[in-house]
């Protein structure tokens, strides 16, 4: 029988994994009442953190053995500029790796350089593992149908290092792209959607939509400043933030909410919670910091907005907690569309504000009279290759939809980015939707 030290590194690797992901499972099962929420937080977060880079480093092993073990026995292997390269390879890996304990302890006002690069470094690991894993599927499907009975020569060995220098080519080309278009300000998106049973008097009523701002790590006041400038500028009646503000508690990261304060939509800003508010830990204490700037959040329950011309005329606007704090656990959260839709008939227009696609997918299910839903989380995929994987998991994956006859959903694909600073495939985007009575 072969014993764990027999095991080749990257078996370790899955097998460190496997413990640490059997530790989550058992800190929900058995310790979900024996340890106060905050501290359950914090272990969750660690585990997280452990479970990640063990996956990570199986992929990094990998990476390694590409682009320099491949090369040990090639002429440069005892030169100045290959020592070079194996350092470069070394620190990208690290600071990869290290992306996810940023979020642990490197929040602030504004984004820590460290922060950006690590992060940028794993947007960077992503695109290289797909590249260098799809190369290598491409290399054995040559090898198979040319046959194995060529031998092993110089042009072999030359397409066994084209590999690797071809992956390293076009991650970079591709994290450059990324980062210079998650640099650039957020899209303006006009969407006019037909509302049924919209009264008359609130025809072409304007309502912004932000979503997945993700004030954290590697965003901050500065873009949170620009975001409330644009949304000023073209002067909504409503401004809904559909989750994922933040990925910190409020305390450390308050100066950077600052710029919200100057939101001023005549009908009011509201906030529904997303997945990772809950991975803060700090929902109440997120609650109070928005209702401080005037921003009001909508726990599982409902406001009538009503029409500046006539106030016999309005509409629902309800919001639903993020399916998430379910699977937390979180105390008194959880989507309960019921109570949020108290006293929301089908005789006025209702509006849903829930973060997760999926959500949005629940809540037709039991009250398909809902006549407009406003999602987010998805990113649109963020950066490829990603992409595929958000399209394949979310039943509505972005931009409008039509459910029935009288039923649209709309999935923003992000006002900022999570983490990675990189957008590829997506744009971020502020969402000014103009609301039309039928």
């Amino acid at each position: 029988m072969i014993s764990f030290k027999q095991l080749p590194i990257e078996a370790k690797a899955a097998v460190a994994a496997g413990v640490v992901f059997f530790s989550m499972m058992l800190s929900r099962s058995y310790l979900a009442e024996k340890l106060d929420f905050r501290t359950r937080h914090l272990l969750l977060r660690l585990q997280m953190t452990l479970f990640f880079n063990a996956l990570m480093l199986m992929g990094s092993l990998h990476v390694w053995k590409s682009t320099v073990t491949t090369f040990t026995r090639s002429s440069a292997a005892s030169s100045f500029c290959f020592m070079l390269w194996k350092i470069a390879v070394f620190m990208f890996l690290a600071l990869a790796h290290s992306s996810f304990f940023t979020l642990l302890f490197l929040v602030a006002e504004e984004p820590y350089f460290f922060s950006l690069a690590a992060y940028t470094c794993l947007g960077a690991y992503i695109i290289l593992i797909f590249f260098l894993f799809t190369l290598g599927s491409v290399e054995q499907a040559y090898k198979f149908l040319a046959g194995r009975g060529a031998k092993a020569g110089t042009g072999n060995k030359n397409r066994a290092a084209l590999k690797p220098v071809l992956a390293v080519l076009l991650t970079v080309v591709l994290t450059v792209v990324g980062l210079l278009n998650a640099s650039q300000p957020p899209a303006v998106n006009s969407v006019e959607i037909p509302v049924h049973k919209l009264p008359s008097t609130m025809n072409n009523l304007k309502v912004v939509l932000l979503s997945d701002i993700h004030l954290g790590p590697t965003v901050g006041k500065t873009k949170l400043a620009m975001i409330v400038r644009m949304v000023k500028a073209l002067k909504p009646d409503i401004t809904v933030i559909v989750g994922d503000l933040s990925d910190a508690e409020a305390k450390i990261i308050r100066p950077a909410v600052e710029p919200l304060g100057e939101l001023d939509s005549p009908l009011g800003t509201y906030f529904v919670t997303g997945n990772h508010e809950y991975y803060t830990s700090d929902v109440s204490n997120w609650f109070e910091l928005l209702k401080s700037f005037n921003i009001q959040p909508l726990h599982n329950e409902n406001v009538k907005i009503v029409s500046p011309k006539s106030t016999s005329d309005w509409f629902c606007l309800a919001g639903v907690d993020d399916i998430e704090a379910d699977v937390l656990r979180y105390s008194g959260h959880g989507m309960d569309l019921k109570k949020a839709l108290r006293g929301c008939s089908s005789e006025h227009a209702i509006v849903l504000l829930a973060h997760q696609p999926i959500a949005a997918k629940w809540a037709l299910q039991e009250r398909p009279d809902i006549n407009l839903i406003l999602s987010g989380h998805t990113h649109g995929g963020q950066i490829f290759p990603l992409n595929a994987g958000a399209y394949l998991l979310n039943p509505f994956f972005v931009g409008l939809y039509q459910v029935g006859q009288n039923t649209f959903v709309y999935v923003s694909p992000g006002t900022m980015y999570y983490g990675i600073p990189m957008r590829l495939g997506s744009r971020a985007e502020i969402t000014e939707i103009i609301l039309r009575s039928p």
